[in-house]
C-alpha cells in the first residue's frame, strides 16, 4: 500500500523526510550511508531540506524506498493563467 505526503512547505517536507526515514526502520546514521552522507549531514537535510539540492532531497527519498513526484500550479488566478497559456505540469523520478 502506497502513502501519498503533500508537501507544500519545507516544514512538511522536513516531518516527511524524517517519518519516511521512521516507517523505513532507518536511523540517521543509516539512511546516511544509504545516500552517501554522515549522520550530520543528513540531520540538516531533514532538518533544512530548502537548503539541499533537489537532486539529493529525490535521491534521499528514493534511498528510502520512495518515490518523489512532483507537480508545479500557477498561483494566478485560473482566468489569468489560461491567458497567459500556463498549464499545469507533473512529473515523477
Amino acid at each position: 500500500m502506497h502513502q501519498n505526503y503533500p508537501v507544500s512547505t519545507p516544514i512538511q517536507l522536513s516531518q516527511t523526510l524524517k517519518a519516511l526515514r521512521h516507517a523505513s526502520g532507518l536511523s540517521q546514521e543509516a539512511a546516511g550511508q544509504l545516500l552517501g552522507v554522515n549522520q550530520k549531514r543528513l540531520a540538516r537535510i531533514e532538518s533544512a531540506p530548502e537548503r539541499t539540492s533537489f537532486e539529493q532531497i529525490s535521491r534521499l527519498v528514493t534511498a528510502l524506498g520512495g518515490r518523489l513526484e512532483v507537480s508545479l500550479a500557477s498561483a494566478m488566478p485560473a482566468k489569468e493563467s489560461a491567458a497567459k497559456g500556463s498549464e499545469k505540469a507533473s512529473s515523477t523520478w
